[in-house]
């Protein structure tokens, strides 16, 4: 009977262990230049669709707030060659996906995000089932998603927690609870700050301070948060929760339109045009400007 050798087999042992280390030198080197591409795809997909609320990243980047519509072809390719070994890269697919309002793939890189324990994706995966953008609306599963980021430390989650619950529907409302989880949120969040100064302001879940949600604005304010700008702005028109200051509000107002805050240009039009001309009926039609 014929015997059938292998190379390896007629190598001489001392042989055969030089080609082993050899072939293991290699295959080293293999994996050491495969994780040298994943970190270099990681470090493109971080610089161009880094959220700066995100818990996981790294602390020498940045982020965007909008993931550039120049750049958002160019953040898929590197952040989905990065996403088989990060959640994180994951998560940021998902954002440059919807980016390019291509809603069902972001969807479906946030679940998968989500899977890993990424409390962004949570996040922005509730805010889908909480608003029905791509997916059927339902309440209650954005509610278990926001509190699963929440019991993971993400801000954003118990702040959407709070509103959720504070507005009812499928979640159960508990203006307390929600003004209780705020509390909490609102010592390092900026949106957090501004939804439980908006509770403060108008007494929901507790008693009413004007004070107390004039203080939480100036936070978000400084944070550069429309809305808290707007509010800061209204505040310091009214002399509410503090001293009036027409030149501060008009300045608030200014920065809050200037990221695109619908109520502060209203205002600002307002104090320009300050006289409104109505019809028999009482109905404004138009405003005097000077």
């Amino acid at each position: 009977m014929t015997r059938l050798w292998t190379f390896t087999a007629l190598m001489r042992p001392r042989s055969r262990a030089a080609l082993a280390a050899v072939l293991m030198a290699l295959r080293i080197i293999s994996a050491h230049e495969t994780a040298q591409a994943q970190s270099a795809d990681l470090v493109l997909c971080d610089r161009l669709a880094a959220d700066p609320s995100d818990p996981d990243k790294p602390a020498d980047t940045k982020g965007v707030v909008n993931i550039a519509t120049s750049d958002v072809a160019t953040a898929i390719k590197f952040c989905r060659q990065a996403s088989g070994g990060s959640r994180r890269a994951m998560y940021q697919l998902g954002r440059a996906y919807a980016a390019g309002n291509q809603q069902a793939e972001a969807i479906s890189a946030w679940r998968k995000a989500a899977d890993k324990g990424s409390t962004s994706a949570m996040v922005e995966l509730g805010v889908a089932y909480a608003t029905g953008a791509g997916i059927a609306k339902d309440e209650g599963t954005a509610g278990k998603l926001f509190e699963r980021a929440a019991q993971g430390g993400n801000p954003r989650g118990v702040s959407n927690l709070a509103v959720l619950s504070g507005r009812g529907g499928a979640a159960s409302a508990d203006p307390a609870r929600s003004r209780s989880l705020l509390a909490k949120a609102a010592e390092t969040n900026a949106e957090a700050q501004f939804q439980l100064g908006l509770m403060l302001q108008d007494g929901i879940g507790g008693p009413r301070d004007d004070a107390g949600a004039r203080r939480l604005f100036e936070k978000a304010a400084a944070q550069d948060h429309p809305g808290a700008l707007e509010r800061m702005g209204a505040f310091a028109k009214e002399g509410r929760g503090g001293a009036q200051d027409s030149g501060a509000a008009k300045t608030y107002y200014e920065k809050a339109a200037a990221l695109g805050n619908e109520d502060a240009k209203a205002a600002l039009k307002r104090a320009e045009c300050p006289y409104v001309l109505k019809d028999k009926s009482g109905k404004a039609v138009t405003n005097l400007c000077f």
